[in-house]
């Protein structure tokens, strides 16, 4: 059995890159960077990347970049009174493609993740919702926070959709570090569209692994199958009935290029209505101590 070399508590969620363009919208990726600052000495790192056009001339570029460090000294002087202790804020300024800097600002540490609102004034809009979302999620290896809705007060409840891909559970030991942290209830819910007793048996293991996992680790933990046509409808409408603060999911390799078509994590980064964690799993990796339960 291959196992999965698991990040140490102290090294998960240490850095937040959140792209800015100082839209009210774009400051959810921060506040939500703020609330794992009450729990954990963080660094939050802003990233506004220049417009990136050969038709600008120096003099509109760099109107522009005086503009963006005005701005986030507000944001720094408003913010970091709001910080837990040991916590930093700080900002970067890049020129390029949005996305790219972005990818390139969280690979740059060690651990990192993105914390970004799916709204946003230019093209922050278009950066965040459909494809180019997964052009984020696919370019780096670095779990990516996204954000349509209200930032929560507490994670409390955390949703955890298991699916019957064998790297669905590759995201149950982060999700414990996050449930441990908060102090947050974990929701497994295995999803189906397929009705075969075979397969829901199977995905029912795999739900019943992750549990038994979380429960080693002394979380609370509920458990629940739901089968229906739309996969993200069922995991959406299990989060509002339960209230839940966190959905957590698996952008595999077909979900994060199944633009065309539509994926799961694609519909789920447009249609959460809560803050989305998407991880990107280790491949042919799962936890230490879970079954392949192939065939």
């Amino acid at each position: 059995m291959v196992k999965l070399a698991l990040v140490t508590k102290s090294e998960v969620m240490t850095n937040f890159v959140v792209p800015i363009d100082f839209s009210v919208d774009s400051l959810k990726g921060l506040e939500w960077a703020i609330l794992f600052s009450k729990k954990k000495s963080v660094n939050i790192q802003m990233v506004y990347v220049l417009s990136n056009s050969s038709n600008f001339q120096s003099s509109v570029v760099e109107l522009e970049q005086k503009y963006a460090e005005a701005h986030f000294a507000r944001l720094i002087k408003e913010y970091t009174p709001m910080l837990g202790a040991d916590s930093k804020l700080r900002y970067i300024i890049k020129k390029g493609k949005v996305y790219r800097e972005v990818v390139n600002q969280v690979n740059s540490y060690k651990n990192a993740v993105v914390s970004a609102s799916t709204h946003g004034a230019s093209g922050f809009e278009e950066l965040f919702i459909g494809s180019n979302a997964l052009k984020i999620m696919a370019a780096t290896e670095q779990p990516v926070f996204t954000l349509r809705t209200m930032v929560p007060q507490e994670i409390r409840k955390i949703v955890v959709p298991i699916k019957l891909h064998l790297d669905t559970r590759q995201k149950a030991p982060i999700v414990a570090d996050l449930a441990e942290l908060f102090g947050a209830e974990l929701h497994v819910i295995s999803i189906s569209t397929n009705k075969s007793k075979r397969d829901l048996a199977r995905l029912e293991s795999y739900a019943k692994q992750v549990s038994n996992y979380f429960a080693t680790r002394g979380l609370k933990t509920t458990q629940k199958t739901l089968v229906g046509e739309n996969l993200p409808r069922l995991t959406c409408n299990y989060c509002e009935a339960v209230d839940a603060d966190l959905i957590t999911i698996v952008s595999s390799a077909i979900d994060k290029w199944n633009v065309i078509l539509g994926s799961y994590a694609q519909q789920m980064v447009k249609s959460a209505p809560v803050p989305l964690l998407s991880i990107t799993p280790k491949e042919k990796q799962i936890p230490a101590g879970f079954s392949t339960l192939e065939g």
